[in-house]
């Protein structure tokens, strides 16, 4: 290494034509040393972005690992106790509770799809009921009998009503079948909403009080109150 006049340079082993030592200063000489270095012939093993990437993230979950154990008591073996612990209750839960179904979007609300006659709800029913799909066809036999009640003018139409509030206020005009609409009020939300499973006698009742209150006839003194203004 030689300083001349306030330059270091870096003697190295290099050859003029004349075998006469060439002085390179230190800079210049780090910036070849760097180019050579970053030939892609000197990095061929080296690992990808992915493997890194990979790396440091299994060095941080490990570290998280060495940090709980540290804290718990029994170390490793206490954490792992821990974690099979926690996946026993969920697992009991989940088995318990069942698979967490949506919110109705709607409320609760009765009708889920576009609006249909009663007499379309009735068929979309025998036709599950006679899939043997009772859930369903006790689903479209409600719907059927709130439907015809809005036909009948014993209910005004308004979106987003209740199975509840339907048999309420149809109880109103219809005060012989009470007790039998909220039973099927009941039905139906135990079904849709209860994860319940209906079967053919529990359709039969919601059948056979669609047919009865096709042929009661209101109260009239309260039937007005349930017609559109």
């Amino acid at each position: 290494m030689i300083h001349t006049g306030g330059t270091t340079t870096a003697r190295l082993p290099l050859r003029g034509a004349d075998d006469v030592p060439v002085d390179v200063p230190r800079v210049p000489a780090r910036e070849a040393a760097e180019r050579e270095l970053s030939k892609p012939m000197y990095h061929e093993n080296d690992p990808s972005l992915l493997e890194r990437g990979l790396d440091r993230f299994w060095k941080w979950v490990g570290g998280l690992f060495d940090a709980a154990s540290g804290a718990t008591p029994g170390g490793l073996l206490g954490l792992l106790a821990i974690v099979v612990v926690v996946l026993a209750l969920v697992g009991a839960l989940w088995w318990r509770l069942g698979t967490p179904q949506r919110a109705s979007s709607t409320g609760d609300s009765l009708f889920e799809d576009g609006p249909r006659t009663a007499d379309e709800h009735r068929a979309s029913a025998a036709r599950h009921a006679a899939a043997g799909r009772w859930n369903e066809a006790l689903q479209e036999r409600m719907r059927a009998i709130v439907r015809s009640l809005e036909e009948r003018a014993l209910l005004d139409p308004r979106p987003g009503r209740t199975a509840d509030e339907a048999a309420a206020e149809a109880a109103r005009s219809l005060p012989s079948h009470t007790d039998e609409l909220r039973a099927a009020a009941r039905s139906f939300d135990d079904v849709t909403y209860g994860g319940r499973t209906a079967d053919e006698s529990a359709y039969r009742r919601v059948e056979e009080l669609d047919t009865a209150l096709e042929r009661t006839r209101p109260t009239l003194d309260t039937a007005a109150a349930g017609a559109p203004a």
